[in-house]
């Protein structure tokens, strides 16, 4: 009798008609682990006649090797042939064995396949097959909770797996938001740039990404090397990103002696105020000096609603106050907060929420605190100059010479963007000269007075053309529906009906900067108009009245004296003359609807 895949020299050994019964059980405890398990020696050995074989440890023997069979084939699954039953090809060793056996040994034995090898290779094959198909697109990302990705893989349609890509909301002042998505990686003045960009704003590198908790009252831009999915995990669910204007966020930079006066600078006052501003700049960014913030703050204490008068310094270590009058010595300092884990922010809500003594409230808030009002430090100044002063300190002591290169960068791109655009003009404005074209033929205009009143004459001509037209029956500036009368309001520093409170508000969120302005509806006569206008840090009202020359109608804002057919006209006036305002109209104050 003849046993499938088995020699024949097997069938006439000695030991294997003694041992038939144990082999056949061997079998059975080998059908087991594989489909069709077989023994198998070395016929090259000379004792093969003398030992059996060792089925525990050839089982053993084979479940390590298909294990490594399962390392190589995850790395090269494509590439590798495969026999009958999924084990790979070895053209070298299969061979060899086959011209060392005759013929009629030539036998292809089932080989055993390990049932975890196989569900792994399973898998794998699965796996490859589900990551091989487009990602689709999610369009519901509103859904997806903030640390999730937007995009919905093949093989994870149920939920939303973070992928690299987060959804950020971000508001305007109108209190319309929009939904992005952006990378990990994406900072503050990328995001905004990206905003500027999709909303047709005026890249003016002004343009800031607050961050805005409206159950504490606080609120703070971000600095533009922030990461904006770093700064949303410290953030709760009520708080928000507010995409605005902020003038003021590197105007140290360009004017310092009015961010830090001389009395808050403890080393201004030993070299007796002769600091140029240069040399005050470089001490602050400069790591190794010290300088030092000192003078009175009120501060909040810890779990009560009283407020307490303090001598306080604010160093680079920390922000310390002195338990003995304006002792500096280190036995009568306390730490009162940290720099490298907080960050400052201004509060909003200070007198309704905190009972504050002034209205130039700030806060030092711990990275770790989310909704805690008793881990914030609250302090207070006595005015807008020198909480300006505090909270600018502080972010040069925490952040240092990056805020002076993130300060540096629109400025570089806009120098290397300039060598590559084309003038406006192939000539130079310098050689431009005056002509008179009055005759029939046009002439050079060499008298300096004949020039100038040449300019005046032209510059009067449209009352002229002005009156002309209306005689013609073209709308008149006097007609209620006429175009000078409602195109100022398609400007973005008109506000309309807004109080003076209300225009405080946008001017101190947008920054205090010289030149910073916007135009309003007067309250008190309804026609009227207001122009807000922010000077050394300080908010000041002109208004705007309507006056009679020749039967038309002018607005004046120096008691006639300068007139102007609309509001267009006069705000493109001043700035480029100062006139009887205190300084140029500079900055406009405006909102943008995302």
């Amino acid at each position: 009798m003849a046993v499938a895949g088995c020699p024949d020299y097997f069938l006439h050994h000695p030991n294997y008609q003694q041992d038939n019964v144990e082999r056949a059980a061997n079998h059975r405890q080998a059908d087991l682990i594989g489909p069709s398990f077989q023994q198998s020696t070395n016929r090259n050995s000379p004792s093969h006649q003398e030992d059996d074989v060792d089925l525990e440890a050839l089982v053993n023997d084979m479940n390590s090797s298909f294990e490594s069979l399962y390392t190589s084939c995850s790395v090269q699954t494509e590439s590798t042939p495969l026999l009958l039953n999924g084990q790979p090809h070895r053209p070298t060793a299969y061979h060899t064995h086959a011209q060392a056996t005759s013929p009629h040994q030539r036998l292809q034995r089932s080989q055993p396949m390990h049932i975890l090898a196989v569900r792994r290779l399973q898998e794998e094959e699965q796996q490859y097959r589900t990551s091989s198909l487009p990602a689709i697109p999610n369009p519901f990302p509103e859904l997806c909770s903030p640390a999730s990705s937007p995009t919905l893989s093949s093989g994870s349609l149920p939920q939303c797996q973070p992928s690299g890509k987060y959804i950020i909301k971000i508001f305007s002042e109108d209190g319309m938001g929009k939904v992005v998505e952006i990378p990990a990686d994406m900072t503050a003045r990328d995001l905004c740039q990206f905003l500027v960009y999709k909303n047709h704003c005026v890249d003016d590198n002004s343009w800031a990404l607050v961050e805005h908790h409206p159950a504490l009252g606080l609120e703070r831009c971000l600095e533009d090397h922030e990461l904006v999915v770093q700064v949303q995990t410290s953030m709760t669910s009520e708080s928000k990103f507010l995409f605005r204007k902020n003038y003021a966020k590197y105007e140290f930079f360009k004017n310092p002696l009015n961010f830090f006066p001389e009395q808050m600078v403890a080393w201004c006052q030993e070299a007796n105020g002769t600091i140029p501003p240069c040399q005050l700049l470089q001490n602050f960014l400069n790591s190794s000096s010290c300088p030092e913030i000192q003078g009175y703050l009120y501060v909040k204490e810890m779990g009560r609603k009283s407020w307490k008068k303090l001598y306080v310094f604010l160093r680079r270590s920390g922000l310390y106050f002195s338990t003995k009058g304006t002792s500096k010595e280190p036995r009568h300092l306390q730490l009162l907060a940290d720099l490298d884990d907080s960050n400052v922010f201004t509060v909003i809500t200070g007198r309704k929420l905190h009972n504050a003594p002034t209205d130039f409230e700030f806060c030092i808030k711990p990275n770790k605190v989310r909704n805690e009002v008793k881990e914030l430090r609250m302090l207070c100044a006595e005015d807008e100059q020198s909480r300006t002063c505090w909270m600018t300190a502080f972010r040069l002591f925490k952040y240092g010479i990056l805020l002076y290169q993130n300060y540096k960068i629109p400025q570089q791109r806009k120098t290397l963007l300039s060598h590559f655009s084309a003038p406006v003009r192939s000539v130079s404005e310098n050689s431009l000269v005056a002509m008179d074209f009055s005759g029939r033929i046009g002439r050079v205009i060499d008298n300096p007075v004949e020039a100038q009143s040449a300019a005046m004459e032209e510059g009067h001509a449209w009352r002229k053309r002005s009156q002309r037209m209306n005689i013609l029956g073209s709308p008149s500036p006097l007609h209620p529906s006429s175009l000078s009368g409602v195109i100022h309001r398609t400007q973005l520093w008109f506000h309309g009906r807004i109080s003076r409170e209300e225009s405080h508000k946008l001017i101190h969120q947008q920054g205090r900067v010289d030149g910073m302005f916007l135009l309003r509806d007067s309250q008190s006569n309804p026609k009227a108009f207001v122009l807000t206008l922010c000077h050394h840090q300080k908010i000041k009202h002109f208004q705007i009245l309507p006056c009679e020359e020749d039967g038309q109608m002018f607005l004046s804002l120096d008691d006639g004296a300068t007139k102007f057919t609309d509001l267009i006209q006069l705000v493109e006036f001043y700035m480029l003359n100062r006139g009887v305002l205190p300084c140029k109209l500079k900055h406009p104050c405006t909102t943008v609807a995302l």
